[in-house]
């Protein structure tokens, strides 16, 4: 049969379709070939990890976080055990409606915790259902108790040791220490600095010295692997499948401090502050000794899991307890900047240590007066009275002559305006303002005018320091002209307390200062303590010379009569101070005292300052005793503190009955201990249900033999404390009236201050001047 005209033959058609039908079948063929090449071969590792992972369970070792030391080994920061629940999503069966429903039960979790659990164990078995992900951390006794005794019923669910970090001073160096939580989504997409990567729920430290050397005491988790079932349980009998069972740890390195307990503890209970900053800095070196920042908080409660509530009252604390006063807060220095215009006065060759001005209790420029804080006046006084008396009307007069710039100069070489350099905790630059600073900032209103000149050379107007920078200043003046870079840390020890890196004192700048210039300051400043008349005469010491200035700086305008201190609501009293050097024959220690709103520098500061210069030499004498054998070596205390307890003394003023400060709010109990602190000699971790030494040796406090997985332990990210914030309490006026016009603490005009009368002194030691409004055009 011929075929039809237009189709194609039977025989022809087969072969084409035989044709397509093996050009599948080959097509077929190679993505089948590919994709098993990319299976076994590209992704060979990751696929026989995957497998490996179905039968072998691997748990992460954490390894123990160095711990931080003071000077004398006295451990302040280490790790506890704690036993924490976590659930594998892998291995937990109805793991939704039965077993976490359970756990909640058993634990006496509310609908949200119950919730938040759920969500987390949801979101893990999407990303990695073989991690363990905590569900609830740091069990109390009861509860661990309660736990165990049903864990075999729950599948996929394991109770953990492991070591979380205690605090052992509480409120006391929190700032300086720290503390720690989760680290963040977008910081786990950064690789690290130091090249070890993180996992999701890692602790790394927020603030203070955990933050500033985390590389140095994170240590390098280990692993162990175990053969498991469907369940997550462990098969004895296929143990030998593995070849390494275990990867040990290795802990991370110690920090030793340049502060002294001893000493800290001396600090803490003379300040008798609501608020304020005590700092003790080596003269020869510019290492910290102490460092009191008051109210403080308690980075215990922190490092946890913090409640919504409790980051509402710490942040809601009108004291704001997360600023840490002696690097982060500036204030009007006061009369203990009077020795940087003596120094600017001696330095322009128009003012001699014997070049006198007459106080008639004011200085009159234009149609104003700068009141002298000695209504009556103090008669003819030189640079050396000037500074013993503390009489405005010598500066005032330094001021009008020179102007601001070369006594600004002074203080930018000394240092202030600019950070100190510290890195540990975060720090404002303060203000030591210039002539063109004014021109800037009050150009509204005629930019600079000489009555800020005077404003300045009392301490007062714009300029605001720090009192580590005060402290620094000082050491500069007893040390030759000497600025220092401030240090905490001594050096870094390994796990076994061997030193593996010591560090070296650090000079920011060498100060032009003239040995008679300076013979002259240090001979002033020997008599406002030592000398009668002087305003820390009350402060002295038998044994030893002390050198040192009182200040008194007003935070809101005097009017025409003066009231006493305990007649004045809280935020409108004055900031006392007192700067000091000792001995003054060959300085040794610097130490400054900032009592806010707490009245008279050589009432309310001095005598704190006393204390701990009195304490110093002290232990200086005992310490070389005991080097030469003549007394026996301090034993560690018997007894013990429970763990956790407030085993701490409040300050003498609050034992003595004296009034609580007018207006002056305290933070929640929870967090923060705002009039009371804890001595060193009383150093207990928090949370946890044992028993341990009081000022344990080092030797008594070893790591905490924990071994246990890296997960989820830490508390939610919260945001570190806010360093660079202006104080809220402090007027923009300095010492008496400014320049009709803002100043250079913005923020302070809107502060809940409104203007007072002040009285005469309650004391003989000078109060903070008035200062008139400079005429316009002057």
């Amino acid at each position: 049969m011929s075929p039809v005209l237009g189709h194609n033959s039977p025989g022809r058609d087969l072969k084409v379709r035989y044709l397509w039908l093996g050009l599948a079948m080959l097509a077929g063929i190679l993505a089948l070939a590919v994709q098993l090449y990319r299976l076994q071969v590209i992704r060979h590792d990751e696929y026989t990890a995957k497998s490996v992972s179905n039968f072998v369970k691997e748990t992460r070792i954490l390894a123990d976080r160095g711990m931080i030391k003071d000077a004398h080994g006295q451990i302040l920061v280490q790790n506890r055990p704690s036993f924490d629940v976590f659930v594998t999503p892998a291995f937990c069966e109805r793991c939704d409606t039965e077993v976490l429903p359970r756990v909640g039960q058993l634990l006496g979790w509310d609908a949200a915790t119950l919730t938040k659990a759920v969500d987390d164990v949801k979101a893990a078995r999407r990303k990695a259902p073989f991690r363990p992900v905590a569900v609830r951390i740091d069990l109390r006794r009861d509860e661990l108790d309660i736990l165990s005794a049903h864990l075999r019923g729950l599948s996929g669910v394991d109770v953990v040791a492991v070591p979380h970090r205690a605090y052992r001073t509480s409120t006391v160096l929190a700032h300086v220490l720290g503390y720690m939580n989760e680290i963040s989504e977008r910081e786990l997409e950064r690789p690290p600095p130091d090249g070890r990567p993180y996992q999701p729920a890692d602790y790394v430290g927020r603030a203070g010295l955990e933050r500033s050397f985390e590389a140095t005491l994170r240590g390098e988790d280990g692993v162990t692997r175990a053969v498991v079932d469907a369940r997550g349980q462990s098969i004895a009998g296929l143990q030998w499948l593995i070849d390494e069972h275990e990867v040990l740890p290795k802990p991370g390195n110690n920090l030793v401090l340049s502060i002294d307990m001893r000493l800290q503890e001396v600090a803490e209970q003379a300040f008798p502050g609501t608020a304020g900053a005590v700092v003790a800095v080596d003269v020869k070196t510019g290492f910290i000794l102490a460092m009191v920042s008051r109210p403080g908080f308690d980075p215990n409660v922190l490092t946890g899991r913090v409640t919504a509530a409790q980051m509402a009252a710490l942040a809601k604390d009108p004291l704001q307890p997360m600023i840490f006063r002696p690097t982060a807060q500036h204030y009007s220095p006061g009369s203990t900047f009077k020795v940087l215009t003596s120094i600017a006065a001696f330095r322009s060759g128009q003012f001699s240590p014997q070049s006198t001005a007459t106080c008639h209790g004011g200085y009159r420029l234009g149609r104003r007066t700068w009141r002298c804080h000695l209504d009556r006046g103090h008669g003819v006084v030189d640079a050396r009275t000037a500074l013993q008396k503390s009489c405005d009307v010598w500066y005032y007069k330094v001021g009008d002559t020179l102007g601001l710039d070369p006594i600004a100069k002074v203080g930018e070489e000394f240092g202030l305006g600019q950070p100190t350099g510290i890195g540990v905790v975060g720090e404002v630059p303060g203000i030591m303002p210039t002539e063109a600073y004014h021109d800037r900032v009050h150009k509204r209103y005629g930019g600079y005018m000489k009555g800020f000149a005077l404003n300045s050379s009392t301490g007062q107007g714009d300029v605001n320091v720090t009192p580590l920078q005060l402290a620094l200043m000082y050491a500069a003046i007893a040390n030759g002209g000497k600025v220092w870079v401030p240090q905490l840390v001594r050096s870094i020890e390994d796990a076994e307390g061997k030193a593996i890196r010591s560090f070296e004192p650090k000079l920011a700048r060498q100060v032009e200062l003239k040995p008679e210039h300076r013979k002259v300051l240090v001979d002033a400043l020997v008599s406002v303590v030592n000398e009668p008349g002087g305003t820390a005469y009350r402060a002295r010491l038998e044994d030893v010379t002390v050198a040192g200035k009182t200040g008194t700086a007003q935070v809101a305008r005097l009017g025409a009569v003066r009231l006493k201190t305990h007649q004045m609501d809280y935020w409108l009293r004055d900031h006392a101070w007192f700067a000091a050097f000792a001995p003054a024959e060959d300085p040794e220690i610097a130490i400054v005292v900032l009592n806010e709103h707490g009245g008279h520098g050589g009432a309310d500061a001095a005598p704190t300052a006393q204390a701990v210069f009195r304490k110093y030499f002290d232990l200086k004498r005992e310490d070389s005793a005991r080097a030469a054998g003549q007394l026996p070596v301090a034993a560690a205390p018997t007894g013990g503190v429970p763990v956790g307890a407030q085993s701490f003394a409040p300050p003498s003023h609050i034992l003595s009955g004296q009034p609580a400060p007018v207006r002056a709010p305290r933070a929640s109990p929870q967090l923060v201990t705002s009039g009371m602190t804890l001595p060193a000699a009383v150093l207990v971790p928090a949370h946890g249900g044992t028993t341990v030494p009081a000022s344990a040796p080092v030797e008594t406090a070893a790591r905490v033999p924990v071994r246990a997985p890296k997960v989820a332990v830490l508390p939610p990210a919260s945001a570190a404390p806010t360093t660079q914030d202006p104080q809220p309490v402090v007027p923009g006026a300095g010492s008496g009236e400014q320049p009709e016009g803002p100043t250079a603490r913005e923020a302070t005009q809107d502060s809940p201050v409104r203007p007072r009368d002040v009285s005469a002194p309650e004391t003989p030691e000078e109060t903070e001047p008035t200062l008139a409004l400079p005429e316009e055009g002057q």
